[in-house]
């Protein structure tokens, strides 16, 4: 009998062996997970208005991105005034409710609250970065606020059947990290660790939203906890350096690279990609899960190039355990 999808995701992840490869596909070829989360949720990021912490955000062209036009804390003299939403407010979480039945099958994912973006977008990236340096304590002290709200969630996701716990911290640059490694071990690096073994002890799955060139942490983040990295791009860091210094040890999340092959490439070349995926970041035991990516106009990809990529995944994720171990990406 075949697995379910719930199954199909959580021993992937696991590297106990699935039957298939699961994916998180357009709507027209389907996908494993559902999901659930905070109405309204403190870590949301609209196309333009304004959000619950009274930043205010406007569109980028026709991407379905919005960014902050300017931070409510531009002065830590301001803290007091600071809008912090109630995580606490049982309003927020009437969405929990049958989430787990409505979810049926599926791998039911959770959605949290970012511990490096959201700082950011109220603080400013500037002043972010400056504030590493010249004002840790009020930085931790915001990041920690944070901290609180997601071990809150993650209490109440657990209690709803939730399977995963996901948020969006885009850490890297083309070819390097953001900041220092070494002043991120020192600043988040504790703060992730609390959040993953809060999610862990609740048996929740970790997971992250991160694009750029993260190699320099990613030792950290398995360290901590994380179980599954959704990386965008992968071309930056390369695909067999990425299996050679991480395969194995975490599960990768990915749609064909969204700023080259997605981008460029030719259909050939997408579905060849795919393979490559799958042959380099996956195992025969787990390792590796398909996505698309939501923002297609954003990203400049052709209706063509999203039916290759999905149609190939698909191909590949129901051929899967027909061909020999090690060889997947060749089916």
């Amino acid at each position: 009998m075949p697995m379910t999808s719930r199954e199909v995701v959580r021993r992937t992840i696991r590297f106990e062996g699935a039957d298939r490869i699961p994916y998180a596909l357009t709507p027209e070829y389907g996908s494993d997970f559902a999901g659930v989360g905070m109405n309204p949720s403190p870590d949301a990021r609209p196309r333009s208005g304004v959000d619950e912490w009274g930043c205010v955000w406007e569109n980028i062209g026709v991407s379905n991105l919005g960014k902050v036009k300017g931070p409510v804390l531009a002065d830590w003299a301001d803290w007091d005034a600071l809008a912090v939403p109630d995580v606490r407010d049982p309003t927020r979480w009437e969405a929990l409710d049958g989430a787990r039945d409505r979810a049926g099958d599926k791998f039911l994912m959770a959605w949290g609250i970012s511990l490096y973006e959201r700082v950011h977008f109220l603080r400013g990236l500037e002043d972010t970065w400056v504030d590493i340096h010249a004002n840790p304590s009020e930085l931790g002290r915001l990041i920690d606020v944070l901290v609180d709200m997601n071990l809150f969630a993650i209490e109440r996701y657990a209690q709803a059947g939730a399977d995963g716990y996901m948020w969006c911290d885009d850490w890297g640059l083309q070819h390097q990290l953001m900041i220092s490694p070494e002043l991120w071990r020192d600043i988040w690096r504790p703060r992730y660790a609390r959040v993953y073994k809060a999610a862990q002890d609740a048996g929740l799955l970790t997971f992250l939203h991160s694009c750029g060139d993260i190699t320099a942490i990613l030792d950290d983040l398995i360290d901590v906890g994380l179980n599954v990295i959704q990386m965008d791009q992968q071309e930056n860091m390369g695909l067999d350096l990425l299996n050679q210094r991480f395969g194995g040890r975490i599960t990768f999340w990915c749609p064909v690279d969204i700023q080259a092959t997605m981008a460029h490439g030719t259909v050939d070349d997408i579905r060849a990609y795919c393979r490559k995926l799958v042959k380099t970041l996956g195992r025969p035991e787990g390792g590796f899960i398909a996505q698309w990516y939501s923002d297609p106009a954003g990203a400049g990809h052709t209706q063509e190039a999203i039916d290759a990529m999905c149609q190939e995944f698909v191909r590949l994720s129901h051929g899967y355990r027909t061909v020999e171990p090690g060889v997947a990406g060749d089916a």
